[in-house]
């Protein structure tokens, strides 16, 4: 087992100045107007509208290329009554943009049905494979894709050749081919630099928005029966889950989400926050890792088709059969994920040495393909390495790869290419395909090109700290504050504290599986904290200093601030 990688603490750098006027402009907490000038956010109206984020601040729809195209389309299938397919994808984002088109093309009156492909069958997107079933199965006119579908071009000449149009809404990074589709609606490849980090079920948003509102200057029938905002949960949803970064536009649709999401009517979202044991409010960390995981775990096991139709709704013993195998699936995920790290680890340690590993592959028969990429994110999270996980079949390997900042995986990927059949993402996660005969030429190769980049850099990994302050500063007022932050995610991650100098009030108590409960005094202020996971740690003598984030704690009747440590050091002047 490697030995605990040492963090290299590093405060983000701010104006002083310009955070005591932000202060003292808007009566906020100091650490708080810090923080935001960190993060760009120094003006006081630009302050204003980071912390309470309007639905009225979201940009005209039509400023999306191709939008308009899309929209013309759409409006002509719903009046002449053509069958129309939305053709998603098997993820958290794409099950969220495919029942939210679906629900609102069929409120406007049309004949919407949804497809999603197979994973293990058929792929990825709007493969030929899917294509064909698709067409078999729904004969559709029109097929509006979510999520996918920009690279796309030979299916997209193929349902052409069958008489078929087809809409792209994307939101992936486009490759040197594009899709001829009726229209291609894909932000990146747009000039409103806001818009490029949409997610997938974002820009599903905008093109439901394009549609009322031509619809409303048409007068078209149903539009006045639509109200975007009730389908906002489904938007946060598969906002946070597709981490994008929760800035702009982004976090007005995640927080408004949110919001709609704690008092959610539907139906098969209520039973599936019931089944995952929610229950208090409802923030991005529940969606990341309580309902998201549920939603996804279909998707990766096999058949996304239960998490869309719990989506979509029907009868409440439908729905909550649906929600209870999601639960389950779930847990199957989980077993199978522990015990894929388990051994990946074992293959590991054997070798690894902090000195000259620097790139991670880890390979064996039987390791489930739509697992593997959670088991690389494990890997970089022990190692701080980049990692690539592959499942091995018999006629060849899956894998997926996580990487650390500052080594581009796909680049890396490009050096290793004469031992992949194909490869494909961007810098910090990506997927391949292998042959068995090249796993043991690709392992050497990828760990030649990660030495190559990577030897004679820090390797710790690095703790963020956004501000210093007292401990006495971190208080209710401060926390209160905290809550406009929110919700924290890519771009607006959760503030890392530091308080230099605290010192123990008497001795951490052991509690759970491994975790320390601490009471830290500076002055004369206390304040407990919680340690997850540190129970092992050596704690030094003297005073501390301590980086931790705030929370407040509700149990057995008590609300209380607590200070979640994310670590601590001795004390130093440095």
């Amino acid at each position: 087992m490697p030995p605990r990688l040492e963090r290299l603490w590093r405060t983000v750098e701010a104006d002083d100045a310009q955070a005591g006027a932000l202060a003292a402009e808007r009566g906020l907490p100091r650490p708080l107007a810090r923080l935001l000038v960190a993060r760009g956010l120094a003006d006081p109206e630009a302050a204003d509208r980071h912390l309470n984020p309007r639905l009225s601040e979201l940009s005209d729809p039509f400023l999306l290329p191709d939008l308009a195209a899309a929209v013309t389309r759409i409006w002509k299938a719903l009046a002449d009554h053509e069958p129309i397919v939305v053709f998603g994808d098997y993820d958290v984002d794409g099950v969220t943009s495919t029942a939210l088109l679906v629900q609102v093309l069929r409120r406007l009156g049309g004949q919407a049905e949804p497809f999603l492909p197979f994973r293990m069958e058929e792929g990825y997107g709007l493969s030929l494979e899917a294509l064909a079933r698709c067409l078999d199965e729904l004969k559709p006119k029109l097929i509006i894709t979510v999520d996918c579908g920009t690279g796309s071009a030979a299916s997209v000449r193929e349902a052409a050749r069958r008489g078929v149009d087809v809409v792209v809404t994307d939101h992936h990074t486009p490759g040197a081919e594009l899709a001829p589709a009726v229209a291609l609606v894909n932000p990146k490849l747009g000039t409103a630099a806001g818009l490029q980090v949409l997610a997938g079920v974002g820009v599903t948003f905008k093109l439901c928005h394009g549609l009322l509102k031509r619809g409303r200057e048409e007068g078209r029938p149903g539009v006045d029966q639509v109200d975007l905002r009730q389908h906002l949960d489904l938007v946060a949803l598969g906002t946070i889950a597709d981490i994008v970064p929760l800035t702009g536009e982004n976090r007005i649709l995640a927080r408004h989400g949110l919001h709609q999401l704690n008092q959610t009517a539907s139906p098969g979202l209520r039973l599936l926050i019931e089944v995952a044991g929610i229950k208090g409010a409802i923030d991005a960390y529940e969606v990341g890792f309580r309902i998201a995981p549920r939603l996804n775990a279909a998707g990766r096991l096999g058949d996304a088709q239960m998490a869309l139709s719990l989506l979509l709704g029907g009868s409440e013993s439908q729905l909550r059969e649906q929600a209870e195998y999601l639960d389950a699936t779930n847990r199957e995920r989980q077993a199978m994920e522990a015990q894929i790290v388990d051994q990946a680890m074992a293959e590991l340690d054997a070798s690894y040495r902090p000195d000259t590993t620097f790139g991670l592959v880890a390979a064996q028969p039987g390791w489930h393909p739509g697992v593997v990429g959670i088991v690389a994110s494990r890997l970089v999270q022990r190692y701080n390495r980049p990692a690539v996980v592959i499942g091995l079949g018999e006629e060849g390997g899956r894998g997926s790869c996580r990487s650390i900042e500052g080594f581009d995986l796909v680049a890396a990927l490009g050096e290793c290419s004469a031992h992949l059949r194909k490869f494909g993402g961007h810098a910090m996660a990506a997927g391949l395909e292998i042959d068995l005969d090249q796993v043991d030429a690709f392992t050497q190769r990828f760990r030649e090109v990660a030495a190559a980049h990577l030897q004679g850099v820090d390797l710790r990994p690095v703790q963020r700290v956004d501000a210093w302050m007292d401990l006495a500063e971190a208080d209710d007022r401060l926390l209160s504050g905290l809550e406009q932050l929110k919700p924290f995610g890519v771009g607006n991650t959760t503030p890392v504290w530091g308080s230099a100098g605290v010192r123990m009030v008497g001795r951490p108590r052991q509690v759970g599986k491994g975790h320390l409960k601490f009471m830290l005094a500076s002055g004369g202020a206390q304040r407990e904290a919680m340690g997850w996971s540190m129970a092992d740690r050596e704690i030094p003598e003297g005073p501390l200093d301590i980086c931790y984030q705030m929370k407040r704690d509700h149990f057995m009747g008590q609300d209380k601030l607590v200070l979640v440590l994310q670590d601590f050091r001795p004390a130093t002047t440095g």
